[in-house]
């Protein structure tokens, strides 16, 4: 069985600066900018409404989910620690997957949580033996 990538991380690279920061911008920033101007302030401002069947707390799922940007944030991580003569290229790609899995599991628990109370909204469907 081939050794995990991560078996030789120290703490002091997961703990380093710049996977904690990439991290906490894709759990935390995108979540929060996802959801609160463009959803939670357009439809408080009645721009626009809340789509029918869904509640706050999916809506908040489906915006934990924009923190998950594997392609995007490689391509920038890539652009930006590329001429820096550091090699931070595995402290960027484990800050991304940290944040990715992270934002990932939040908006998987928050839609599922979300799910039973959506429940009553779901419209029934009439089968043929009605």
């Amino acid at each position: 069985m081939p050794a995990s990538i991560f078996s030789g991380v120290t703490a002091g690279q997961l703990f380093h600066g710049v996977p904690i920061g990439i991290a906490f911008g894709l759990f935390f920033w995108k979540t929060d900018w996802c959801f609160l101007p463009f959803c939670y302030l357009f439809i408080t401002l009645k721009i626009t409404s809340l789509p029918k069947g869904m509640n706050w707390l999916s809506l908040y799922g489906v915006s934990a989910l924009c923190g998950v940007g594997f392609t995007m944030s490689l391509f920038i991580g890539s652009l930006a620690f590329e001429e820096t003569g550091v090699n931070l290229l595995f402290d960027e790609r484990l800050g991304i997957i940290l944040g990715s899995l992270g934002s990932g599991f939040l908006g998987y628990i928050v839609l599922r949580a979300s799910l039973s109370s959506c429940e009553s909204i779901r419209p029934t469907t009439k089968t043929s033996d009605d």
